[in-house]
């Protein structure tokens, strides 16, 4: 039988990597431009900040990611010979007080391809998270952005707090290993087991202080936007040019709130519902995923899959899995477990791409006849935690562990949401997630306990994106996406402004559009960030046929 490591060439994140978090309500504005770098700091502080304007970058050939960033190979050059560059580039630690400390943000770039008098400028992505390195993601994912390359730098970072940026830390690995597998992270209610999570979610908070705190105020997507828009500057643009991914959407809203007059042409891709707090986006998350698994659901049932005869039989077959595997876990070949967390992961997993259904059809099938390998295989290639059961020379190999991506989603969320949930609040919210989806809904509406005594006051409850003088942006929905669902494209044009947002509809399954590889969507981001041809009112994307499950 094969395994998922066979199928599968990358990791994808897992459920609670793309919670919709909130970000900062901006200070009153100063004029149209918004409040950019002038407007944040008083008039005797602008000499400090041009000196952050006018610094020179000292582009490097890029060294392999480090620990902190999730590890691997230093990049490959590209098919043409193109090699990447990395660079640092100092901005100030807090944009209040830009004569106080500073903070190194690693950035990498591809130079263009094509010829120079077509040269647009740079390219920035933010592939989401938040928490993911972007030095380290560009690489992997350029052959998808090969032709934007034309015309285009394809630049990343790390934003502040992430990977080499100044990376927050704050448990251990193998100290967090151990508090989670004392805690329940879904507990079957309100009592003894909901106050341990809450108690290990304050017990991360003081490590985060105590290991992070100088650069932990500090690292919002507020304080984000503001670097991109210094690295336009440094990087010789007149413009910003953009492409966000999931997250990505939403640093992307909240640059263009801060500096419309600087936005250039910008995609964002499985867009974030700006208008929801936490715990709503949570709830949105939960329907978004059981949509999706019904989806999955269809079409196992069309490949007459012995998971069950109908949509509901699969559901319910689940549920009843997810739950008997939480009480009694089952070996693996290789002496672990596999729980009911580990069948979450690799369920949650793989209705991230459409691609993946397959490897979960296989597994759902094998785990009824007692093997549980294939979902533990699932489990660690695309789960948060990875499954149960490498033992522990895996887990020292596994420079997932080594990253901080969990403690930077953690932590920027945390900075940028201002909600504060409590035991109460989930129990009086459980029954909506529950009927929102039996399967994920428990899990997801625990989660917003991550922020409990989180030392830095959060912003807002929601960002500000608000950007009615800015240039067009190209909003790309997906009607089958789980983590970010469909209907956040159309509030993210709503909120952009009248004029501002134009969406693109795909309707398609898993997360985002564009790496999707879906030709018609692929064609016209193209046709906008190269040619500036925005798509037409009511524009939509049909899907490719899924491949065959046996």
């Amino acid at each position: 039988m094969p395994t998922a490591r066979v199928i599968f060439t990358a990791a994808l994140l897992s459920t609670a990597t793309l919670l919709s978090c909130s970000l900062a309500a901006c200070a009153p504005t100063a004029g149209k431009g918004g409040r950019g770098a002038d407007g944040a700091t008083a008039a005797s502080d602008r000499d400090d900040v041009n000196r952050f304007r006018q610094q020179t970058l000292d582009w490097r050939d890029c060294p392999a990611p480090t620990p902190i960033q999730g590890g691997g190979e230093a990049p490959a050059p590209l098919p043409d010979g193109t090699r990447w560059q990395c660079a640092t580039m100092q901005a100030p630690l807090d944009w209040k007080k830009p004569a106080g400390d500073t903070i190194g943000i690693e950035l990498i770039r591809a130079r263009a391809g094509g010829d120079a008098d077509d040269r647009i400028g740079s390219l920035l992505f933010n592939f989401g998270g938040p928490g993911g390195s972007g030095v380290a993601a560009l690489p992997a994912f350029a052959p998808d952005y090969e032709q934007l390359r034309s015309r285009y730098d394809l630049v990343s970072f790390d934003p502040r707090g992430v990977g080499n940026s100044r990376g927050v830390r704050c448990l251990d690995p193998e100290a967090a290993e151990e508090a989670e597998e004392r805690v329940d992270e879904t507990p079957d209610d309100g009592g003894d087991e909901a106050d341990a999570l809450t108690e290990l979610n304050k017990l991360i908070a003081a490590a985060c202080e105590k290991n992070s705190g100088d650069v932990l105020p500090y690292v919002g997507t507020t304080e984000a936007a503001r670097d991109l828009d210094l690295m336009r500057q440094v990087l010789g643009d007149e413009k910003l040019h953009y492409f966000g991914i999931s997250y990505g959407t939403q640093l992307g809203g909240v640059y263009a709130h801060l500096f419309p007059e600087h936005v250039g042409r910008a995609v964002l891709d499985g867009v974030v519902d700006p208008a929801q707090d936490t715990m709503e986006g949570a709830l949105g998350q939960a329907a978004g995923f059981q949509l999706a698994f019904e989806h999955f659901a269809e079409w196992c049932v069309e490949q007459r899959c012995t998971i069950g005869e109908d949509v509901e039989a699969i559901v319910d077959a689940a549920v009843e899995l997810q739950a008997g595997l939480d009480e009694t876990p089952l070996g693996t070949s290789d002496g672990g477990e596999l729980d009911g967390d580990e069948v979450l992961a690799a369920i949650t997993g793989s209705l991230y791409s459409q691609s993946f259904w397959p490897a979960l059809l296989v597994g759902l099938e094998a785990v009824t006849g007692g093997d549980g390998d294939v979902l533990a295989d699932l489990a660690e290639v695309l789960g948060q935690h990875g499954a149960g059961g490498d033992g522990d020379d895996a887990a020292e190999d596994d420079p997932l562990d080594e990253s901080n991506e969990n403690d930077a989603f953690r932590a920027i969320t945390c900075d940028d949401s201002s909600d504060r949930y409590t035991v109460a609040d989930v129990e009086r919210m459980m029954p909506e997630f529950v009927e929102a989806s039996p399967l994920f809904g428990p899990g997801l509406a625990w989660s917003a306990l991550s922020c409990a005594g989180w030392p830095v006051p959060g912003e807002a409850h929601h960002p500000e994106v608000s950007a009615p003088e800015a240039a067009p942006v190209m909003l790309v929905g997906n009607t089958g996406d789980p983590a970010t669902p469909y209907e956040g494209a159309a509030r993210m044009a709503e909120a952009l402004g009248k004029g501002v947002g134009f969406e693109l509809t795909y309707r398609g399954e898993g997360h985002g559009a564009f790496d999707s590889g879906n030709p018609c969507v692929r064609d016209a981001v193209h046709a906008y960030l190269l040619d500036g041809e925005l798509p037409k009112p009511g524009a939509v994307c049909e899907p490719e046929p899924v491949p065959e499950g046996k």
